[in-house]
């Protein structure tokens, strides 16, 4: 099992824009946005369904980022409250929105998710995302029951996290079998997450927190193990295809480099 020596939780403020470059700015990102979104999709009614849930969600994402999904969500007429600790974030987020002609939809926090009780209700949201959050904290269990103090009964969360598997696999892949023998530490410059996580330890820590695990998928199930392009790797579209494809199919997903899960609270 890889150890987290970090001492503090992450603030991306001064790796923001390779973030945005690395992460979200190519076919990376496109497929961590793809699967998120298929999955969000299937799971949540529209505002305008004529299946009783004729209202905007209420929807809480905590360490939103840029702001991709927030300000989807809030182009579809659901009611966001976007928050992130990073003032760089925070103000590429609040620019997406902007030139998306959302941004007075959303309303808008900055501050670490354990200070969002000062300004928001317990049990007011039909949804909370938290993605890319957990594995760069310090204490990450914690989040999770931090995370269902805010969901109505019934409500949704929306949860991505740094799969141990993949970057076990993905070291034996590449033959740094001395990775796997020591302890890890991920550089501090780096966008590789300080506490990569066991799918099974993340469901277990969902269900002490009284939240019932749905439906799971793998981000990047194989995108990141290609070493050498060719045939139908020379093709973006093809791959995003394929990703999706086999994202919610066993065993793949669980090699996949993020893992999404969606859980329920209570009935």
């Amino acid at each position: 099992m890889f150890l987290n020596k970090s001492t503090s939780d992450r603030n991306f403020d001064d790796l923001s824009e390779k973030f945005a470059r690395k992460v979200y700015g190519g076919l990376k990102g496109d497929i961590r946005l793809a699967v998120i979104w298929r999955d969000l999709l299937a799971a949540l009614p529209s505002p305008d369904s004529d299946d009783g849930a004729h209202r905007p969600l209420r929807i809480l994402d905590v360490g939103g980022g840029l702001g991709q999904i927030s300000v989807a969500l809030a182009e579809l007429g659901h009611s966001v409250v976007y928050n992130d600790i990073s003032e760089q974030m925070f103000m590429a987020a609040h620019q997406l929105a902007s030139e998306r002609q959302v941004v007075d939809k959303i309303t808008w926090q900055q501050r670490p998710y354990q200070a969002l009780v000062e300004v928001l209700e317990a049990k007011s949201f039909d949804l909370v995302l938290c993605h890319a959050v957990i594995e760069w904290l310090v204490e990450p269990e914690k989040l999770i029951a931090g995370l269902e103090f805010y969901l109505k009964e019934g409500g949704t969360l929306s949860l991505t996290f740094y799969n141990e598997n993949a970057l076990i696999y993905r070291n034996l892949i590449r033959g740094n079998f001395k990775v796997l023998e020591s302890e890890f530490s991920a550089d501090p410059g780096s966008l590789t997450p300080g506490t990569p996580l066991q799918p099974s330890t993340v469901a277990q820590w969902l269900e002490r927190a009284g939240l019932s695990l749905q439906e799971s998928s793998g981000i990047r199930v194989f995108h990141d193990y290609v070493t050498t392009q060719r045939g139908g790797h020379e093709d973006p579209q093809a791959v995003l295809d394929m990703e999706l494809r086999y994202s919610s199919e066993e065993p793949f997903k669980w090699l996949g480099r993020y893992i999404h899960f969606l859980a329920n609270k209570g009935g």
